[in-house]
């Protein structure tokens, strides 16, 4: 089984990812980076930075200490934001980053994602070759001396003023209620809006190690829907653990996700845009709406990297996924939940429009989604019976829906989505499709 998922190496903290492998995934890297020209003739550097989670910590440790053993120089700026780790490394020019995040995942899971001296996660070649090499014994080069590590104290406020460098308006009048998932956003986030001119309350920014992501955060929104109600506010920001995705509530508690977001800021005047990119995942009635203003629409397989491989290879500005992944490439190269909030909320202070008022523009397919656990997901693709009833279903819903049936990258399930203009029919179908997938690859 591949080591490495669709967003990194991810698992339960000292059982799956261990000190070791954390220490030989750094170790690895470093050869890879080093024998791919990386670095170039000078002493490497790496950012590493990590979310609120207790394992973080000694996850840390051992990645940093495979990577200097290896001649890496590490810059350690501590609990920051995933994007933030990817804005650093050009920002400090740096040859490579690590982030130790499981983004949404519960506080026992933890992750590795390394990026390039672009800010760019590695690509699947990459990655490929640093899961070959894992383990191996490698010597660096005689001319490298072991790294130094450096407790880096100033990158927190260096990314917090390029975030508000990006937008003009001020926040002013505007009562913000910002959830921060216990996590990397809680020290970054509350003081951005602050600085922009917004009233903000924060809730769940009080993290301890273990209680990242647990009922709050963009996966949670129920506290985040009663907060923004009680306080009267204007509207609401939910960040995962890692905050590389937000999704939003309007002032009457309304869920504004990835699919409005894209729709809003690709009317954006900061961002012209003419062709929007996004995921298989991604509601038919953004397509629809982007059809009536003249813009077009790519889909990707899910997740936030294929997305920016494909506005790379083509030019796109505007790329994202349902779930709050959202990538603007005027301003970075990797999902950024505090850059995305800051100019949807630019856009609500320039239109003097509630955010409600700016989701008018779309009308929202109902989508259900059933993940079905307990199956072989590497057989789904050679099932003759579960082809056949996807073709079946294609065909009574004709233009006016879609099904997805895919094995997801990070967990031990297929995930069965179907997509039709009323809710009942998109449930029906989708529990129809989730038994069979069920009875045929069940373990």
């Amino acid at each position: 089984m591949a080591l490495f998922g669709t967003d990194g190496v991810r698992g339960v903290a000292g059982v799956d990812l261990t000190e070791k492998l954390a220490h030989d995934l750094a170790v690895a890297a470093a050869e890879v980076l080093t024998e791919s020209g990386e670095f170039a003739g000078h002493r490497p550097v790496a950012i590493v930075g990590q979310d609120s989670r207790e394992s973080g910590a000694y996850l840390e440790a051992a990645i940093c200490k495979g990577l200097t053993e290896s001649g890496v120089d590490v810059r350690k700026v501590g609990i920051l934001p995933t994007p933030a780790v990817s804005f650093l490394i050009t920002e400090l020019k740096a040859d490579l980053g690590v982030m130790i995040s499981a983004s949404h995942n519960p506080a026992q899971d933890n992750g590795i994602k390394f990026f390039s001296r672009t800010g760019r996660k590695l690509d699947d070649a990459i990655e490929g070759k640093i899961e070959r090499l894992l383990g191996q014994p490698w010597q660096r080069p005689a001319e490298m001396e072991i790294g130094h590590e450096i407790e880096d104290t100033e990158s927190r406020e260096k990314y917090i003023s390029y975030l508000l460098g990006t937008i003009e308006s001020s926040f002013a009048g505007l009562k913000i209620v910002v959830d921060c998932a216990n996590g990397a956003a809680s020290f970054v986030a509350p003081e951005v809006l602050r600085r922009a001119g917004a009233e903000v309350v924060a809730i769940s920014a009080s993290p301890n190690g273990l209680n990242i992501n647990q009922n709050c955060g963009s996966t949670h929104l129920e506290n985040l829907i009663a907060t923004v109600k009680s306080e009267h506010a204007d509207l609401g920001i939910a960040h995962d653990g890692d905050a590389d995705r937000v999704l939003a509530i309007d002032h009457e508690g309304n869920v504004v996700d990835g699919d409005y977001i894209l729709g809003i800021l690709a009317d954006h005047t900061h961002l012209p845009t003419k062709t929007v990119v996004g995921t298989v995942m991604t509601n038919l009635g953004l397509i629809r709406a982007l059809e009536a203003r003249g813009i077009g629409f790519i889909a990707t397989p899910v997740g936030d990297r294929y997305v920016l491989e494909k506005m790379t290879a083509e030019g796109h500005t505007l790329g994202g996924e349902q779930s709050g992944h959202v990538i603007m490439s005027k301003y970075g190269n990797t999902g950024d939940g505090l850059l995305t909030a800051l100019h949807l909320i630019s856009h609500v202070a320039q239109s003097k429009k509630s955010l409600k008022e700016l989701t008018s523009f779309m009308k929202r397919y109902p989508q259900v989604l059933i993940n079905v656990s307990g199956v072989a997901k590497e057989k789904l693709a050679h099932n003759q019976r579960i082809q056949e009833s996807v073709k079946k279903i294609e065909s009574q819903l004709g233009l006016t829906g879609r099904v997805l049936l895919r094995a997801s990258g990070t967990e031990p399930l297929i995930r069965v989505m179907i997509e039709a203009e009323n809710r009942t029919d998109a449930q029906q179908f989708a529990e129809s499709l989730a038994s069979l997938v069920k009875s045929e690859l069940s373990l």
